[in-house]
């Protein structure tokens, strides 16, 4: 161009330098402020991608820790129902007890009613413990997912059917009443009812506390995995803020000394002037 400026040699290879030292100070300064010596695909894409795999990776497995919470909570509830069922069931069996030492027809009928009571508040109680929606004393089911990267790391809680009904626990009515060896044996059928559905509430119980077990193994596993992920992630892409540090001061020394240069270079053109 006919008024391009013309630099001498000296003042372009400062002014060159120069602006070198003003890149690398930019670069060092976005690396002090968010701590990465790796922002973009720009600074090095293999350690950049690798990060961002890492990074989602841990997201997936973060989403799957939460669903593993939400069905121990499901567990939790369930186990808590088992308990309360178990100490009405405790108390039915007490009622049975008390009528069976009875011999009165007025007492057998009022055991009766509170062992009917009882029947029902069993039901109820089943059908009171669940969580989100799920509730495994009622038949619920619950499929836990582990990992997305096969498809295939899940776990299937099943649940039963903890009421009354699905107990085998008949009701007392007014088959009770009375002293005479039918309302006996009816009696005593209520309690074997009763024993063989505390039979299959330790059975269940037990199946609930090892799926349990197995859930909080993974979600441990999970936890350490995602902080796994993320610590080589940070390994790929942080910077060491000591040393950045310390490229800073060095680079704002080498940019005075490339002013001070170029200011000694200008002296040669400005001599001319000296001239006239």
């Amino acid at each position: 161009m006919a008024n391009q400026i013309s630099l001498t040699s000296g003042m372009r290879n400062n002014l060159l330098s120069l602006q070198g030292t003003s890149k690398l100070i930019e670069q060092t300064q976005t690396r002090l402020s968010t701590g990465k010596k790796v922002n973009s695909p720009l600074d090095n894409p293999t350690n950049y991608f690798a990060s961002q795999s890492h990074l989602q990776r841990a997201d997936d497995l973060s989403a799957r820790k939460d669903g593993m919470s939400e069905a121990i909570q499901m567990a939790k509830s369930a186990d808590a129902g088992i308990k309360a069922i178990t100490s009405l069931i405790e108390s039915a069996k007490g009622v049975a007890q008390a009528a069976l030492a009875s011999g009165s027809t007025t007492d057998r009928a009022a055991y009766a009613a509170t062992f009917d009571t009882l029947r029902t508040q069993i039901t109820e109680l089943a059908s009171d413990s669940g969580y989100r929606g799920t509730n495994f004393l009622t038949s619920g089911s619950q499929t836990v997912e582990f990992s997305q990267e096969t498809g295939v790391s899940t776990l299937d809680i099943d649940g039963f059917d903890a009421t009354a009904t699905g107990l085998s626990i008949s009701a007392a009515g007014t088959d009770w009443d009375g002293t005479s060896a039918t309302a006996t044996d009816k009696i005593k059928a209520s309690a074997t009812q009763l024993e063989g559905a505390m039979e299959t509430l330790r059975s269940e119980s037990s199946k609930l506390s090892s799926n349990m077990s197995v859930v909080t193994t993974r979600q441990d596993f999970t936890s350490s995995m995602i902080n796994e992920l993320k610590t080589g992630a940070d390994s790929l892409t942080l910077a060491d803020m000591n040393e950045e540090g310390a490229n800073m001061l060095m680079l704002q020394t080498q940019q005075n000394l490339g002013v001070t240069s170029l200011s000694m270079a200008s002296q040669s053109a400005q001599a001319v002037m000296r001239l006239f």
